[in-house]
């Protein structure tokens, strides 16, 4: 005996056969503990100074790993970094819960060199909610073959943290936070900070990230290029360490920094600015003393300026050992 869905069913149209169900189990679960047990806990215990700090740590080791790392490091290639910081950035971007650096990589080159076309993985013509959650929950496409980033590849510790993501991700995001809440304070501030500095802090940085996919693809200016549909937003900037500045990124992805101008909030270009001041950074691809509209200028640290193609044109040859992606 087979039951079908009646045609008038409201959730008739969703493709039940494609739903990704870890994936949309852990953004759906985390999202309710989020709405349920993190009020429940603020409500019976309150919330101290303890936790909001911790908070703030995590959301900024993990958050800035993201920026920093999984994005203008590793996808881009936008400077070189010495091994800790890649470290650094491995094992903290891991506890994002945003996949590993090679699969995040994989279809964040894809979407540069396919943006708002059908091999964009998160295509915002294909609407809002794909493009912010929706190309996680199904799966609409294949795995990647990832041949757009053998360079990374060739990286051990790309390839160890590619090996163990879930385990790393699952220690950062929830077993470091929670023991050290239980050094601070026992049981009590342990369920704090596994709920608030772990649970809550995942899925407001993740939701932070989608924006960018989303929002900044849907909502703002186009100072720089209007090829795609890629746009700037200082709202979104300031959640994001500075990954607002869309359309400047599109323009130019090599280049570190996305706010070119003083008023623009890029804290993750002033840390990749520290970290070459420190040593721990090189070869930064910086934006020229002057910049158009019509000329996308970088300069590196230790090479001339230099013109970058069009976007839609350039992202193939930006990943020289990329097999061609």
């Amino acid at each position: 005996m087979s039951f079908a869905i009646p045609k008038n069913f409201m959730f008739a149209r969703i493709p039940f056969d494609k739903v990704n169900w870890l994936i949309s189990s852990f953004l759906i679960g985390t999202l309710f503990l989020s709405l349920t047990a993190v009020p429940a806990y603020l409500f019976f215990f309150g919330l101290d100074f303890f936790q909001i700090v911790l908070f703030i740590v995590m959301f900024c080791a993990c958050g800035f790993s993201i920026t920093v790392g999984y994005h203008r490091l590793f996808s881009h290639l936008t400077f070189q970094a010495h091994w800790a910081v890649r470290l650094f950035t491995l094992i903290f971007g891991a506890g994002a819960f945003e996949n590993s650096v090679l699969l995040w990589a994989c279809e964040h080159r894809s979407h540069h060199k396919h943006v708002d076309h059908e091999e964009d993985p998160y295509c915002i013509s294909k609407g809002l909610f794909h493009a912010h959650i929706g190309w996680l929950l199904f799966k609409l496409d294949p795995p990647p073959p990832f041949d757009n980033v053998a360079d990374l590849q060739k990286d051990p510790l790309v390839r160890w943290q590619n090996r163990y993501i879930h385990l790393i991700a699952a220690c950062v995001a929830f077993v470091l936070p929670a023991t050290i809440g239980f050094l601070w304070g026992g049981w009590k501030s342990a369920l704090g900070a596994f709920l608030i500095a772990g649970v809550a802090r995942v899925v407001i940085l993740q939701h932070c990230t989608f924006c960018i996919n989303s929002l900044c693809h849907y909502l703002g200016t186009r100072p720089y290029s209007s090829k795609c549909s890629a746009r700037d937003s200082w709202l979104m900037a300031l959640v994001t360490f500075g990954e607002g500045y869309h359309n400047n990124h599109h323009a130019q992805p090599r280049c570190a920094a996305h706010g070119l101008r003083w008023w623009e909030f890029d804290i993750t270009r002033y840390l990749i600015w520290l970290l070459e001041k420190c040593g721990l950074a090189w070869d930064v691809v910086w934006p020229a003393a002057t910049q158009t509209k019509e000329e996308d200028r970088v300069v590196t640290s230790s090479e001339p300026v230099k013109l970058l193609p069009a976007i839609t044109k350039a992202a193939p040859s930006l990943y020289p050992a990329a097999g061609g992606s």
